[in-house]
């Protein structure tokens, strides 16, 4: 059995249904279900018996014992994160609390589990934390993609307390020896992605004829991996990586901004066209956040040379089968993006200047 915690989240719970697709070896699910979390992403293992799901905290060290003793998984995958920089701009407590207290909370009752397992049980036991591409910082236009060396230069609360969770695994490696695996990741997009962030938030925008608000210039340049490619590099990770390693998985397709907008634009223009004309009319410029981070590059030869894995996707067939799955799911989004979430839009946009 396999811990995956934050396993209703968005890469969590593309995780969990890639895994039950491939295996039949059960998950135990822990979510706290705050606002990003949701168990109608796992309806299709409604019924399943290799899918046991438990509210809960990974701060809340009773129950992550108890579950660690009832359940003996063989592996802990932590998803479990507050992963938004603008939320952790207006709010950062959070944000220590559950990714960096929360961490610790989980690593140390996974080392007391760890070290009472017998001997062959504890050779074969692995504490994978996923974590981001963003703990880096900020890259120039000409400067090298960040490598697993890269020095750590967090620019955003989100990111910092990131990087302190990374820290954190790294130490309980070292001084420990628990046998973890850390992967940063760069942009994920796909199904079931809550729609605070870019691609998400401009598809649902343009299906409604509303504003596709773009920080500032909209050169900002991220790297785009597909969520399902991201699944399938943790598994290979979890399976062969080296102990006390850390892994950067990339999609080798760094985009701006505004491209990545103009693309969904076009592709809705194709799949669900607007009688009131093209969705790129909806573009809108609006004040940048404090502390844009200008680019992220993923250099992720290393997990490629080790483990034989690339991500399967382009850019253009991830982005159509996403902004497919948007529009046949649209009953997903319309539930997702209630009350809570109407909130936090006008709280991050509406005050916003135009550029």
């Amino acid at each position: 059995m396999l811990l995956v915690t934050g396993g209703a989240g968005f890469i969590g719970s593309n995780f969990i249904l890639d895994w039950l697709r491939a295996s039949d070896e059960p998950v135990l699910n822990l979510d706290k279900l705050t606002y990003a979390g949701n168990l109608e992403n796992l309806a299709a293992l409604k019924g399943d018996t290799r899918h046991i799901f438990v509210q809960g905290d990974i701060g809340d060290r009773a129950l992550v014992e108890k579950l660690l003793k009832q359940h003996r998984p063989r592996a802990i995958v932590n998803f479990a994160a507050e992963s938004h920089v603008d939320r952790s701009i207006h709010g950062p407590e959070d944000f220590i609390q559950t990714n960096v207290v929360g961490s610790f909370h989980l690593l140390e009752e996974a080392r007391a589990y760890w070290g009472a397992l017998p001997e062959a049980e504890k050779g074969a036991f692995r504490f994978l934390h996923v974590s981001t591409d963003e703990v880096y910082g900020s890259l120039g236009p000409n400067d090298p993609a960040f490598t697993e060396t890269t020095p750590y230069a967090p620019n955003s609360p989100y990111s910092a307390s990131k990087a302190a969770s990374d820290h954190l695994v790294r130490a309980y490696h070292h001084t420990y020896g628990l046998p973890t695996l850390t992967t940063n990741c760069s942009n994920n997009y796909g199904p079931y992605q809550f729609p605070e962030k870019l691609i998400p938030l401009m598809i649902l925008n343009a299906t409604r004829g509303k504003p596709l608000p773009i920080y500032g210039d909209g050169t900002n340049v991220r790297d785009w991996l597909y969520v399902g490619d991201h699944c399938t590099a943790i598994r290979e990770v979890l399976a062969r990586g080296r102990l006390g390693e850390t892994y950067n998985i990339g999609g080798w397709n760094e985009k701006p901004n505004l491209e990545i907008v103009n693309t969904i634009c076009a592709l809705l223009d194709e799949l669900r066209p607007d009688p009131a004309g093209p969705h790129a009319r909806l573009i809108t410029y609006v004040k940048d956040r404090p502390g844009h981070d200008r680019r992220y590059a993923i250099d992720a030869r290393k997990i490629e040379r080790e483990l034989g894995w690339r991500p399967a996707e382009t850019f253009d067939t991830g982005i159509r089968k996403t902004v497919r799955w948007y529009l046949d799911n649209m009953a997903w989004v319309e539930h997702v993006a209630s009350g809570e979430y109407r909130r936090w839009l006008e709280k991050n946009y509406q005050a916003r200047e135009s550029a």
